[in-house]
């Protein structure tokens, strides 16, 4: 009986409640106590830091890719599964369009007058053309003849250079022209830009600038206050079938031929039709969704098109999702940074503990699921960052200042292994002082390569070709590298860059790179045998080798890390490798590498002067197939041109008739013959 009145007697439950908040309190002088003052500010601080994080993690370095992925999970998730949608349909031109054409760059625009005509008499709602007219073709007088025949409201791309820097005076000046000339009562202009986050994925809504068109998919459905200003998510749809699509898609040449344009019209009737480009090397954006289209075969990427088409489907569908409050955002920071703090002076058995901690981190997980799901604007929810500023509360209250060097440290190596290469970063975990995070002066042994002629080649073949013989060289090239124990710093094109030295040296690095330097030459020529039938011939890889200073680190900001070189070494090497065109050479080292590489191989080709180079540099050339008593004799040669006996020159002659396919070697005779008492024969 005891027991119930106490249970019962609410005098007895305020006490308790008293005596726990006391508790509560007691615990926090006491910690306060041991901390002393430099320690609380400590964690004070990381409280203060902990709501930043749990608020502004969508700006955070970071936690930004975080947030992101995230958001794009939660859109995948509850993207809406819809039937094919019946008020939108997609003509374009593909890439069998371009071939029926002939004309890639700016697209044919009889096809696009045909099609209007046939579009027009089947009386859509709309039509947008997410096509820019900037420049003139000899069917312009077709098109401006179809546009000022149009009863349907149609609107056209228009471009402001001051947001399109791609656009050129002169091609704006001529875009401004045709719309001077098609403009009326059923043909004005529309903006068509898509603006992504700064990781490339299109996730929101393009706000409109004050003087510009409307947006499209505005322009099409007439003045909307609801969405003029709207700068929230596109509300992405996926299609419930694998086999029917979101968006019926037509190519454009389909509506130009009379034999079937009538059957097609019935399916444009009354509906908005968006017209524009279908290209597998332009105008494609990655999209919250791009990971469902994966399962399905496609590239995971999206025309700018059908972005269009989305926000034109959810503008009609009415589907604005609530956005959140900023004070909202405020209060589930500072609710989960005191969460965090508190949690760390729970006491309890490990059972008792470890289900309140699971319990608020599955709330951090479903939470922002379940706002997604009931049409909540999950954009700039920190659903990552209330996970982090709770660790942070926890850690700051826990573990006070003594955690600060610690978390910050192990951040910094998480941060490493996902934005660096593997194994740089698992170098930097073992022994973290082995590289420099903001960059070193080191001694390397740079590498550049060139593949002569590809750029040429490349408008001589279809882009699939350009793609499959740039990734197979590249491969070629990237495996001798590795092989003999490079860094690969980046492509540059057809280019690869590479360097030993760093992040680690070895006492051979020399030699490794010299013989890489040649087995990337003979790769590229073992690339040239292998080309498939039609290709047209591919010119020679030139090497080109330095060793010096450069500037070694992590570089790139705060998106995206990359350990690369940088200085004098990097800019020697690649000027050696554009000298080998002028020299008829194919691998060139610089005294500096060659003298450093521990091998005979080479023969001495003079001495030059470099573009933009004022210090002469004497260079040699790998001939590893060559009897020592041949690069004996060139040596010999070179030793006394610089004395002043020009007439050794003519020992050469001989040589040359013997090497006849050896093109440097004929050049450094007339490069000796030009100059006296071993000047430098400067590059223009």
């Amino acid at each position: 009986m005891n027991e119930t009145t106490r249970s019962t007697d609410p005098a007895i439950n305020n006490r308790d409640v008293k005596e726990g908040a006391k508790g509560v309190l007691q615990t926090l002088r006491r910690l306060f106590d041991q901390l002393g003052p430099i320690r609380l500010g400590s964690t004070i601080l990381f409280m203060i830091l902990a709501l930043l994080v749990a608020r502004y993690s969508w700006t955070t370095p970071l936690i930004q890719e975080a947030e992101r992925a995230l958001y794009d999970l939660r859109a995948s998730v509850f993207a809406p599964e819809v039937e094919k949608d019946e008020n939108i349909v997609l003509v374009v031109y593909n890439e069998d369009t371009l071939k029926l054409t002939g004309q890639r760059s700016p697209v044919d625009r009889t096809i696009l007058a045909q099609a209007l005509e046939t579009i027009d008499a089947a009386n859509p709602k709309s039509i947008g053309i997410d096509i820019l007219f900037t420049m003139p073709q000899d069917d312009d007088p077709l098109l401006i003849s179809a546009f000022k025949d149009m009863n349907t409201p149609t609107y056209l791309a228009y471009a402001d250079p001051k947001e399109n820097p791609e656009i050129g005076f002169a091609e704006h000046e001529f875009l401004q022209q045709f719309f001077d000339t098609v403009r009326s009562e059923t043909v004005k202009p529309t903006n068509i830009k898509l603006e992504t986050d700064s990781d490339g994925v299109q996730r929101r809504w393009t706000p409109h600038s004050p003087g510009a068109p409307p947006f499209m998919a505005i322009a099409l459905t007439g003045p909307n206050p609801k969405f003029a200003n709207n700068d929230g998510a596109i509300r992405y749809h996926v299609p419930a079938t694998t086999d029917m699509p979101v968006f019926d898609k037509f190519p454009i040449e389909s509506f130009a031929d009379p034999a079937i344009a009538d059957m097609l019209g019935s399916f444009i009737a009354g509906k908005h039709v968006l017209i524009g480009g279908d290209f597998i090397d332009r105008d494609r954006f990655e999209t919250p969704v791009g990971g469902l289209a994966d399962i399905k075969g496609d590239d995971g990427k999206m025309i700018g098109l059908e972005v269009h088409a989305h926000m034109l489907a959810q503008l009609l569908n009415d589907d604005l999702p609530a956005p959140i409050p900023t004070w909202t955002l405020w209060l589930g920071a500072l609710i989960v940074a005191i969460c965090g703090g508190l949690s760390a002076l729970i006491i309890g058995n490990a059972l008792k503990v470890g289900f309140m901690l699971l319990s608020q981190f599955a709330f951090f997980l479903i939470f922002p699921f379940v706002l997604q799901n009931i049409g909540i604007d999950t954009l700039s929810l920190p659903a990552f960052g209330w996970a982090v500023g709770w660790l942070l509360g926890y850690a700051s209250v826990g573990s006070a200042a003594r955690t600060v060097n610690s978390k910050q440290r192990a951040f910094a190596q998480s941060a490493l292994g996902k934005y660096l290469p593997k194994s740089i970063a698992n170098e930097i975990l073992k022994d973290p002082d082995k590289l420099a995070l903001h960059g070193e002066k080191r001694k390397i042994f740079a590498v550049f390569t060139d593949l002569e002629g590809f750029t040429k080649l490349t408008h001589a073949i279809e882009p699939e070709m350009v793609a499959t013989l740039l990734n197979d060289y590249l491969d070629r090239l990237s495996e001798v590298a590795l092989e003999y124990g490079g860094t690969i710093d980046k492509f540059v094109g057809d280019a690869l860059v590479t360097f030993w030295g760093a992040p680690i040296a070895y006492p051979d690095d020399g030699e490794r790179a010299a013989k890489a330097a040649y087995a990337l030459y003979l790769a590229g020529e073992e690339f040239r045998k292998n080309v498939p039938e039609g290709v047209p011939p591919i010119g020679r890889t030139r090497v080109g080798m330095h060793y010096g200073d450069a500037i070694v680190g992590n570089f790139g900001g705060e998106g995206r890390i990359q350990y690369t070189a940088l200085g004098d070494a990097m800019n020697t090497a690649a000027r050696l490798e554009a000298a080998n065109k002028t020299l008829e050479t194919k691998v060139l080292l610089s005294r500096e590498a060659m003298e450093r590489t521990g091998l005979d191989w080479f023969r001495p080709m003079g001495r030059i002067t470099l573009r933009g180079r004022s210090t002469p540099v004497d260079v040699f050339e790998p001939v590893p197939d060559w009897e020592e008593k041949d690069r004996a004799e060139v040596t010999a040669v070179i030793a006394a041109h610089e004395k002043g006996d020009t007439a050794s020159i003519q020992a050469l002659g001989a040589m040359i008739k013997r090497y006849s396919a050896d093109l440097g070697l004929a050049n450094l005779r007339k490069r000796l013959e030009k100059t006296k008492n071993g000047e430098s024969y400067a590059l223009g």
